[in-house]
C-alpha cells in the first residue's frame, strides 16, 4: 500500500528562491561542468523500459484543466530499498496529490511547474570515497526513455537522497509499508511537511562521512579564493549567497523525449536521445555550482557521477560537506524563519531542527542568542549587500539563471536578497531592504542600487518563536501569480 508521511498540507508560505534555471542547453547555461550539450534533429530512440516502484493501484481522481493549473502539490513514489543499488536503478514515480492522476493534477516530469528531482551520495565508509548518483524520476504509468544506469556500490555502502521539487509542496510515499521507515525519509513534521524538499538517510550518511573526515579517509578539499573578488569563494552557507530558503533542492537534471519520457542525464543517452532536452531543479546549489562559482573563477566540490560513467558531478549533500570545512564565520544556518520550518505561521525549533540535522548542520539550542530569525536576517542584509555592491561589475558578467528574475547575475541576486528581505519579515527585526529594483518592460530587475550600510537588529520580537505573519509564496516562471502576492518584482 501507499505510506505518506507525514500528511500533506499546503503552504502558501514566502516566496519561491529556488527558481527553476532554464533548460535550454548552451554553455553559458548549463548547470554544471560534466553536462554536455543534448544532439538534435534525429528522432528519438524507443529506449528501454526501466523497472518501476509497483504500489498497490489507487483510485484516480480526475480534475478539470483549470484545477490541473492552479495546483502545486504532487506525490512521488519512492521504490522499495531505496538506499541499494536496486533501489536507486528503479524509477520513482511522480503523481497527483490525494489520489489525482498526473493528467489530472499536472504532476508530469515533462510540466516545468511541477517536475521533481531525487540526488543520491554515497560513501565507502572503509576508504572514504565520495560518489554521486541521480536516481530517475518518471511519470506515473509510462515508462523511462531508457532504462536508469544500476551503480556498482561499493561494500557498506552509506547513501543518502535528496529531493527536490519545482512546485510547493512534495509528499513521499513508499512503494512498500516499510520503505520510509526503513530508508529513514524525513519528509517534514506530521501535518506540516517542509514543501519542496525531503531526505532519506541524512543523519546516518553525514554521521559516517565526518567520522572519515576525522580518520583522514575523506578528504574535503580547500576552499579557494576568487581571483575576480580577491575573497574566499562561497559556500552554500555564505550570507553572501544564501536566501530566505537556503540548503535546498538538488542539482540532478534529467532527459525528456519528444513522447514526455524521461532518461537520466549522461552522455550515451543525450546520444540516443536525439532531439531531448534537459530539466532541472530550483536549485540554490545550482546556482552556486553553475552560475555564481564560474563567475568568480571558483570551482564546485565534484565526485565520481555513478549515472554518468563516472564524470564529475555535483551534489546537495557534497556542498553541504564542503560548507561545513570551509564557512567561516558568521556561518549561514537554516534558520526558524525559513519558510519550508514554518509550523502555520509559526517558528517551530523543532521543526527546523529536523531540517538541520538532514543536512548535516547543528541544532538550535534554547540557550543561543545569535543563531536566531533576527540574526539571520541581520546577517543576510550585511554581508549580500556589501558582497553585491563591491562585486557588481563582475557579477553583471555572469548570465542570469532565469531571465524573467534579472537581466544577468547581479541583478538576478539583487532581485533575490530584495524578496528575500520580504518574506523573511526582515522588517519585524528593525531593519531596511538594501535593494531597490529597476524592472524592464518584461518585469525582470534590469538594475538595482544596493545600500550596503551595516544595520543593527533594534527589535528581536518574535524571535523566540512567536506567531509572525508570512507572504504568499511567489509564482515560478510560467506560472500564474498567486492571490496576494504583492512585492513589485517577481522573486527567485
Amino acid at each position: 500500500m501507499l505510506i505518506a508521511v507525514p500528511l500533506i498540507i499546503t503552504m502558501a508560505v514566502g516566496l519561491v528562491l529556488g527558481v527553476r534555471f532554464v533548460s535550454e542547453r548552451t554553455p553559458s547555461l548549463k548547470l554544471s561542468a560534466h553536462r554536455s550539450g543534448v544532439a538534435s534533429a534525429a528522432p528519438p530512440a524507443s529506449g528501454t523500459a526501466s523497472p518501476t516502484a509497483t504500489p498497490t493501484p489507487t483510485a484516480m481522481v480526475s480534475a478539470t484543466p483549470a484545477a490541473a493549473a492552479a495546483n502545486v502539490s504532487c506525490d512521488i513514489v519512492v521504490p522499495a530499498n531505496p538506499l541499494t543499488a536496486p533501489g536507486l536503478a528503479t524509477s520513482y514515480q511522480l503523481t497527483g496529490a490525494n489520489g489525482m492522476s498526473p493528467a489530472a493534477s499536472g504532476c508530469t516530469e515533462n510540466n516545468p511547474n511541477l517536475n521533481a528531482f531525487v540526488q543520491a551520495t554515497i560513501l565507502n565508509p572503509a576508504t572514504g570515497a565520495l560518489s554521486v548518483y541521480e536516481p530517475l524520476v518518471i511519470t506515473q504509468g509510462t515508462q523511462a526513455a531508457v532504462a536508469p544506469a544500476v551503480p556498482a556500490l561499493p561494500a557498506g555502502a552509506v547513501v543518502t537522497i535528496d529531493f527536490g521539487f519545482n512546485g510547493t509542496n512534495l509528499t513521499l510515499k513508499g512503494a512498500t509499508g516499510t520503505t520510509l521507515a526503513g530508508a529513514k525519509c524525513v519528509n517534514g513534521l506530521p501535518g506540516s511537511i517542509f514543501g519542496q524538499v525531503s531526505f532519506c538517510n541524512g543523519v546516518a550518511f553525514f554521521a559516517a562521512a565526518n567520522k572519515d573526515i576525522a580518520a583522514g579517509l575523506t578528504v574535503i578539499p580547500a576552499n579557494g579564493t576568487s581571483a575576480k573578488t580577491g575573497r574566499a569563494c562561497p559556500t552554500t552557507r555564505s550570507f553572501t549567497m544564501i536566501d530566505q530558503d537556503q540548503s535546498d533542492n538538488v542539482t540532478t537534471q534529467y532527459l525528456v523525449n519528444r513522447n514526455g519520457q524521461t532518461a537520466q542525464d549522461n552522455a550515451a543517452n543525450a546520444a540516443a536521445l536525439a532531439g531531448a532536452t534537459a530539466i532541472n531543479n530550483g536549485s540554490d546549489n545550482a546556482l552556486l555550482n553553475a552560475f555564481l562559482e564560474p563567475t568568480l573563477g571558483c570551482a564546485p566540490f565534484t565526485a565520481p557521477d555513478l549515472s554518468n560513467a563516472g564524470s564529475p558531478g555535483t551534489s546537495q549533500a557534497l556542498d553541504e560537506l564542503f560548507a561545513a570545512k570551509n564557512q567561516q564565520a558568521p556561518i549561514a544556518l537554516v534558520p526558524e524563519n525559513d519558510p519550508m520550518t514554518l509550523v502555520g505561521a509559526a517558528f517551530s525549533q523543532r521543526k527546523a531542527n529536523l531540517y538541520r540535522t538532514s543536512v548535516d548542520q547543528p541544532v538550535i539550542m534554547r540557550s543561543q542568542t545569535a543563531d536566531t530569525p533576527a540574526g539571520y536576517c541581520q546577517n543576510m542584509v550585511n554581508a549580500a549587500s556589501l558582497f553585491l555592491k563591491n562585486n557588481q561589475a563582475v557579477l553583471a558578467t555572469g548570465a542570469t539563471p532565469v531571465a524573467a528574475v534579472g537581466t544577468n547575475l547581479f541583478t538576478f541576486l539583487a532581485n533575490r536578497l530584495n524578496m528575500s528581505f520580504t518574506n523573511l519579515n526582515c522588517q519585524n527585526f528593525g531593519l531596511k531592504n538594501p535593494v531597490t529594483v529597476t524592472l524592464n518592460g518584461t518585469g525582470a530587475a534590469s538594475a538595482a542600487t544596493i545600500n550596503a550600510t551595516q544595520q543593527t537588529v533594534t527589535s528581536t520580537a518574535g524571535a523566540a518563536g512567536a506567531a509572525n505573519p508570512v507572504a504568499p509564496r511567489a509564482p515560478r516562471k510560467g506560472q500564474a501569480q498567486t492571490a496576494g502576492w504583492t512585492p513589485a518584482p517577481m522573486g527567485k
